[in-house]
């Protein structure tokens, strides 16, 4: 439940970010927000830090709607300047911590970025990056950076001005600006408003039933925080909620699972590639999980086999859930008081409509495979600048997410592949995801993606990229060859499988199979005939 306290909490669409997160704070001052091995951080505590750099930036000259670069892992510090940064009226626009500084300097030259808070760790990615980004006027350093190189130290920073008051609308002005993967072409910006991620936050805690208070939940957040996903269900979920957050910096399962046992944690929010990883765990580490109560999976469609033997080892369920980073972005996600449905992302939050669409824009019937379209009040407001695209990316005012799914008379959506995906065989379809399904069942197969290759005589072949579990000797490619063929039509099977160390993946850890196209461009494995 959401806001015990008498006071009642302030609706989504009337107030800012920051002004229902003040509410929560005032309400819970003393009540663990974040908690690290170093310290726990109370709401009062963040409330004082982030208006700390609120007014640090307003005293600088970081007006309403300015754009501000945040390039900073994991931790209490990124959550103290995202939230500086909306206290203060301005637009987070979050890094992602693997680009080159010529991507990053794109992102900050493309959002007209004026401000830059960047962690020490990263200040010569930092430094190449302003030195392509000229509209960058404000340097602030992160932990122990060298004085010269910034214009603000924020460790140094006092509460010597009052924080600023921006007015601002939340139904029209930007609180982020999210750059996608940019899988064709250059990265777009999605504009999220105040109102978008708050009533996606609102909605997400809702059907999760977040318990607020110092004996309330505890959300795990080992996904990279500029993610989409993160911030929302992992930084504004909770925090909007008078829940608390556990940051962890990096993707190590015996890291994750020291951080649980530590702050006892009971929301864990991961990927499939995640879990399949977590399955290495020993019994005394998964010990360790008792106080989950809940996992949470997106970002990509979860095997059906990893579900299956991570939920049988760690007695967890999975609440397996989906959404674009437009739509704020969560969408849909399966209740935990159930039913979860086998391969389902579950049916849509509440005050989010979700249809299947043909390639026109007509609506399909349940059971029928098209196009899964958006629509409701967390469904961002455009692509930053990009006016053409934006008006492509919707029909009329649902938002085209790129998915291929179908709906079933429950109203619950199950997610076939993505539409850029979908391999065409001698003129059949053929869908990636079944065929991942299959080989991911085999013992020997750590993970799998199966990605299309043009084809003279057939269009497109399947080809299947596979890790092998770690420690079961020579990889016997013959006896997946049999596995395929006993379970896949036959227009189904590979007709290549490359054992590969390591499948690609970006910051979130989600497989980035427009690297395996690249790869098989210059690469011939093992045939399947």
């Amino acid at each position: 439940m959401i806001g015990t306290d008498s006071e009642p909490e302030p609706m989504a669409s009337t107030r800012t970010l920051s002004e229902r997160f003040r509410h929560t704070a005032k309400r819970l001052a003393d009540t663990p927000a974040i908690l690290t091995d170093e310290r726990l951080w109370t709401y009062a505590d963040l409330d004082e830090a982030s208006d700390v750099i609120a007014a640090a930036l307003a005293e600088r000259g970081i007006m309403p709607g300015d754009r501000v670069g945040l390039y900073c892992p994991n931790g209490a510090e990124f959550v103290c300047c995202y939230l500086g940064i909306l206290k203060a009226g301005a637009c987070v626009v979050p890094i992602n911590l693997l680009l080159p500084p010529t991507a990053i300097a794109f992102v900050l030259n493309d959002a007209g970025a004026k401000a830059l808070c960047f962690q020490a760790a990263f200040a010569q990615q930092a430094a190449a990056a302003l030195a392509e980004a000229p509209s960058v006027t404000l340097r602030l350093g992160i932990g122990p950076v060298d004085p010269e190189t910034v214009d603000v130290r924020i460790d140094d920073l006092t509460a010597a001005v009052d924080p600023p008051a921006p007015i601002i609308d939340p139904d029209q002005d930007p609180a982020v600006i999210l750059y996608t993967s940019g899988t064709t072409g250059r990265p777009k910006g999605a504009v999220l408003t105040h109102a978008n991620l708050a009533a996606n936050a609102t909605a997400v805690a809702e059907v999760l039933e977040i318990r607020p208070g110092a004996d309330g939940d505890r959300v795990l957040v080992v996904l990279p925080m500029f993610h989409a996903f993160a911030a929302t269900v992992g930084i504004l979920m909770p925090l909007l909620a008078g829940a608390a957050l556990v940051p962890v910096a990096r993707f190590d399962a015996a890291l994750i699972t020291a951080a649980i046992g530590t702050h006892r944690a009971t929301i864990f929010l991961g990927v499939p590639s995640l879990y399949a990883v977590l399955l290495r765990l020993d019994d005394i580490q998964v010990a360790q999980w008792k106080s989950v109560r809940l996992c949470i999976s997106g970002g990509a469609a979860m095997p059906e086999a990893v579900m299956q033997a991570f939920e049988a080892r760690f007695a967890i369920p999975i609440l397996e859930g989906d959404g674009p980073t437009e739509c704020g972005p969560v969408t849909c996600v399966n209740p935990p008081s159930g039913p979860r449905k086998p391969r389902s992302v579950g049916p849509a939050l509440p005050g989010v409509e979700m249809r299947i669409a043909d390639p026109d824009g007509h609506w399909l019937p349940d059971g029928e495979h098209g196009e899964v379209c958006v629509r409701g009040p967390s469904v961002m407001r455009g692509y930053w600048n990009l006016p053409e695209e934006t008006q492509a990316s919707f029909h009329g005012d649902w938002f085209r997410t790129g998915d291929l799914g179908w709906r079933d008379s429950d109203g619950w959506f199950y997610l076939v592949d993505r539409i850029k995906d979908l391999i065409i065989t001698n003129g059949m379809n053929v869908y990636p995801r079944i065929i991942e399904e299959i080989l991911i069942r085999h013992p020997g197969v750590a993970e799998v993606a199966v990605v299309g290759e043009p084809h003279p005589l057939h269009g497109e072949i399947p080809v299947a990229y596979v890790t092998a579990v770690p420690g079961q000797g020579e990889f016997d490619t013959r006896a997946l060859k049999d596995w395929c063929r006993a379970q896949l039509g036959r227009h189904e099977l590979p007709r290549r499988i490359e054992l590969v160390e390591a499948l690609p993946k970006n910051a979130a850890g989600k497989i980035l199979k427009r690297e395996l196209r690249r790869t098989g461009e210059h690469e011939r494995g093992v045939s399947l005939p």
